[in-house]
């Protein structure tokens, strides 16, 4: 027989738990359990921190801050009148600064309105809070975190791991800073907390974060009473036309009222307050009850 001698195997490390085996832990056969502890570590993160509510506000990475936009098309503007940029590439250039300082004035509007809802939840007994929520990353979602820190609350961040995702912004609370593997379970927790969603322009991941939260409240799988409100009519009205829905018929009358169209951080504070304030602060009852 092979092997070694029963005093060399007195010498032997243990064997790794299964837990801290990173090759199994790693590996296919181990999926569920990764998906539970994105599942179970975060529960346990809120619920230390005392996050019961969020707000949650989403929209295009992309989103510059307005001042970093205007340098931007200052800079390509110069490059043309001084003769250093011209043809194809120029253009091109001059065609995403354009862009860029058109929708900069919507990160403004998140940050704008990610510190009004901060100073108002602040404002609240802390079980009571209400905290801000994005998706951890650059442009709306930094706006959202940002917006929060410079009101001097609290916000969460649920990063999500991408080969090409720049890293987690700096605003968002430390310790409510958290990143994920699955999309899906990043959804859940999306989710779970909201009380209120806010859309500001986006491209697919928007899409698919609004259209899902949508189907969810328009199916009960909510029991919440979760409003949504689009942030930009310019941007949701002229790329969604949400009758074409119900002329044929694809959706019930009664979910027009799933949405809210705003188109300023006063209008979007306002409608923000009042329904959270009459579904779940009035009487006092706890927010999740």
């Amino acid at each position: 027989m092979g092997g070694m001698s029963p005093e060399e195997g007195k010498k032997r490390p243990p064997p790794k738990r299964a837990y801290l085996n990173q090759e199994f832990m790693a590996s296919p056969q181990a999926r569920t359990i990764r998906v539970m502890t994105e599942l179970t570590e975060p529960h346990l993160r809120f619920k230390k921190y005392n996050v019961r509510n969020t707000v949650v506000m989403f929209g295009s990475a992309r989103t510059l801050p307005l001042e970093q936009a205007r340098a931007q098309y200052d800079e390509v503007k110069a490059l043309i009148a001084r003769g250093e940029c011209s043809g194809a590439e120029c253009s091109a250039r001059l065609r995403i600064a354009e862009m860029n300082l058109r929708s900069a004035p919507y990160y403004e509007a998140c940050r704008e309105l990610a510190y009004e809802m901060t100073k108002w939840s602040l404002s609240l007994p802390e079980w009571q809070r209400f905290l801000v929520c994005s998706g951890g990353g650059p442009g709306i979602m930094e706006a959202a975190n940002r917006g929060a820190f410079e009101a001097g609350g609290r916000s969460v961040g649920l990063g999500i791991a991408l080969p090409f995702e720049q890293s987690h912004n700096p605003y968002i609370t430390p310790e409510l800073d958290l990143e994920f593997h699955y999309f899906f379970v990043r959804k859940y927790w999306f989710l779970y907390l909201a009380k209120a969603m806010v859309a500001f322009p986006g491209g697919f991941g928007t899409f698919d974060e609004l259209f899902e939260m949508m189907t969810l409240i328009q199916t009960g799988k909510t029991k919440k009473h979760l409003p949504v409100l689009l942030f930009g009519s310019e941007f949701w009205k002229k790329l969604l036309n949400f009758e074409v829905f119900h002329e044929w018929g694809m959706v019930s009358p009664e979910d027009r009222d799933l949405y809210v169209h705003v188109d300023s951080v006063q209008e979007a504070r306002d409608t923000l307050i009042s329904i959270i304030t009459e579904k779940y602060l009035k009487d006092g009852h706890e927010p999740n009850d």
